[in-house]
């Protein structure tokens, strides 16, 4: 990856975390809005790469996600 692509993506990332954060300070519960942002993701990803490559790349997520790929914070002991 680019270090232009790395800083778009980082970008990105700190845009969705802030609107993470107003919807809390907004009332919002955590999970709520983490299972509206799936839905909004995955839609967009449907509309743009159809069905089943997103049922690919959703197969991919639980081995990513025990590797850390999606933890932001060092886990606590």
């Amino acid at each position: 990856m680019s270090t232009e692509d790395a800083d778009k993506k980082g970008r990105a990332l700190q845009l969705i975390l802030d609107a993470w954060d107003t919807a809390l300070q907004e009332g919002a519960e955590a999970e709520v809005i983490a299972s509206v942002a799936i839905y909004a993701a995955l839609a967009d990803m449907v509309d743009r790469y159809g069905e089943d490559a997103v049922a690919e790349f959703c197969a991919t997520l639980p081995e990513r996600t025990k590797r850390g790929e999606f933890t932001l914070r060092a886990n606590e002991p």
